[in-house]
């Protein structure tokens, strides 16, 4: 029986276009001067830090971990550090009302069906929590992180680490057979798969002929009996 959900945002509750359209060009156009600006404060001034143990260079002036940042930025680099100062980023873009966070229809009716049916819902992306919160706090349905009973991110490790849901199952306390992960991507449902868990592949577009997992197009198409044990 499933007890717990865990999805996975881009190209599952929201259009991966949306990030790359939006979130990282805004990122990209304000995250020196942000830098710049707070660099004092507690926390830009700890992901700085974090940054300059990630790249091994304790002495690291402000100038060049910015320039380590774009060129991150270039690589789509999955840094912790990055991931944070660009909630940061968003968070001023979401509150000002520059965007509010992508959200498909038809997930908020399922996400309220299930917390109805006391399944627990958590999010699991590379994105960082504070950055996941934004977008469900300033979602196009306005604020639905009450749905929510957790969040992680990169902290439990890599989504397409076996290890990562291993963490998480450990978080829920809950076995892994009861966790049901909904991914774009099937390297990670691999990964979930391998540590116990369910799966279901969401191919928003077309199919993906290289995966082992089940599919479908949209939320209201899942069918959690189908999962029972």
């Amino acid at each position: 029986m499933i007890r717990a959900i865990v999805t996975d945002i881009e190209g599952t509750t929201s259009d991966i276009r949306f990030v790359h359209d939006v979130l990282f060009p805004y990122a990209r156009e304000n995250l020196a001067a942000f830098i710049a600006a707070f660099q004092h404060r507690d926390e830009v001034a700890r992901a700085l830090n974090d940054l300059r143990d990630e790249i091994a260079q304790p002495h690291a002036t402000t100038e060049d971990l910015i320039t380590v940042l774009f060129e991150f930025m270039d690589e789509d680099r999955k840094s912790t550090a990055l991931k944070a100062l660009q909630g940061m980023v968003w968070r001023d873009g979401y509150v000002n009302g520059s965007f509010t966070g992508h959200l498909y229809a038809d997930v908020l009716p399922v996400l309220e069906k299930w917390r109805q049916q006391a399944i627990d819902l958590y999010v699991y992306s590379s994105g960082s929590v504070a950055a996941q919160k934004l977008l469900f706090g300033y979602s196009d349905e306005g604020d639905i992180t009450g749905l929510f009973s957790g969040y992680f991110d990169t902290h439990v490790g890599a989504k397409r680490d076996t290890l990562s849901y291993r963490n998480i199952a450990n978080e829920t306390g809950l076995q892994p057979h009861e966790h049901l992960f909904l991914s774009d991507i099937h390297q990670e449902l691999d990964a979930a798969q391998d540590a116990g868990w369910q799966t279901l592949q969401l191919v928003r577009d077309g199919a993906d002929t290289q995966r082992r997992h089940r599919q479908v197009n949209r939320f209201d198409q899942i069918n959690l009996e189908s999962f029972s044990l």
